[in-house]
């Protein structure tokens, strides 16, 4: 185990906290339609704060260390390109206008942090106390990897989420978007904007990702900082990327099957972890050196195979995935 010290683990909050806040003081105080040039230029800044710290990882704590944490790294980044489908689809769902999508997107990434944190400290905890939780986590990633490559052709039902439908049903809600404000009185009455539904349903769509990644990258590395760091910086480009690639997101059909078999590929990682430590030593664990091989050669495969598709097929459309079918595909397969 890596022996982080408490100020290394500050000035990486701190760090974080203050990316995020030039995040949210840039969403506040000039709302505006982001355009590509300024999108390509956060998300090469925040990939390269990235980089800049893998390489000061690195270089502090060792090959193996950096190692991991870039491949970590990498096993985010490429979930949360899955995250970005249904950004789309929520932002097209409530019709958010582009000038408000910045605000939305940079509040979810710090609810998607906090809820990650939380996921971390537990996940942490329960592995350095019981070492079945490596099996645990390998079943649940195989379970998600199977469903989300069974309905990999879906799209996430974001109007019939339950989450969604209760904040609409308890909640007083306007009609249009107040200027972008969260909370506003109407004839005296205290009432939520849309914007404020919309932060609700991406809030629910963290918890659920954060479910599947969490797992998905303590089988790159048990260190929690690794896990944290990983996370915490493929979580603050996603605003930037979203706006970089969401016109050519259509166009990565492949991308749920990839991201399937990734999780897979860790799922079992983590059972044999599992089986070397608590089973026999001679059963053989994956290095992370190959994980990481691994997982960057399904990425490029993946993304070459989907821009040939499209190209041959330009009516092909991708979509996210979804962990369960629709009731009505159930009602129509019955």
């Amino acid at each position: 185990m890596l022996e982080i010290g408490v100020l290394t683990w500050l000035v990486t909050i701190g760090l974080v906290i203050a990316l995020l806040a030039v995040d949210l003081v840039l969403a506040a105080v000039r709302p505006h339609r982001v355009g590509f040039a300024e999108a390509t230029a956060w998300s090469v800044f925040y990939v390269l704060v990235a980089i800049g710290f893998g390489v000061w990882f690195m270089l502090a704590y060792g090959g193996e260390a950096g190692t991991e944490y870039f491949a970590g790294y990498i096993v985010e980044k490429s979930l949360s390109v899955d995250n970005l489908f249904v950004f789309v689809i929520i932002m097209t769902t409530f019709a958010v206008p582009e000038e408000h999508q910045h605000k939305v997107l940079t509040f979810g990434i710090v609810l998607a942090l906090l809820m990650r944190a939380l996921f971390i400290a537990v996940g942490a905890t329960l592995l350095s106390l019981f070492s079945f939780m490596f099996l645990v986590f390998g079943l649940i990633l195989i379970f998600t990897a199977v469903q989300l490559f069974r309905h990999r052709d879906e799209d996430p039902d974001v109007e019939n989420n339950v989450v969604v439908k209760a904040a609409r049903r308890v909640l007083p809600t306007t009609e249009d978007y107040v200027g972008g404000r969260l909370v506003t009185r109407v004839d005296g009455r205290r009432m939520v904007t849309p914007l404020f539904v919309v932060l609700v349903a991406i809030g629910g769509v963290d918890l659920l990702f954060a479910l599947d990644s969490i797992p998905a990258v303590f089988g790159v590395t048990e260190e929690a900082y690794i896990v944290f760091a990983a996370n915490a910086f493929a979580l603050l480009g996603l605003r930037a990327l979203f706006f970089l690639v969401k016109g050519l997101l259509d166009r990565l059909v492949y991308l749920s099957a990839g991201l399937a078999l990734i999780l897979a590929f860790i799922g079992v990682k983590l059972i044999l972890h599992w089986a070397h430590v608590d089973l026999d030593p001679a059963v053989p664990e994956i290095p992370t050196p190959l994980s990481l091989g691994v997982i960057i050669g399904i990425l490029v495969v993946v993304t070459v195979a989907s821009l040939l598709k499209t190209r041959r097929d330009p009516s092909a459309k991708a979509h996210p995935g979804s962990l369960r079918a629709h009731p009505r595909d159930t009602e129509n397969d019955t």
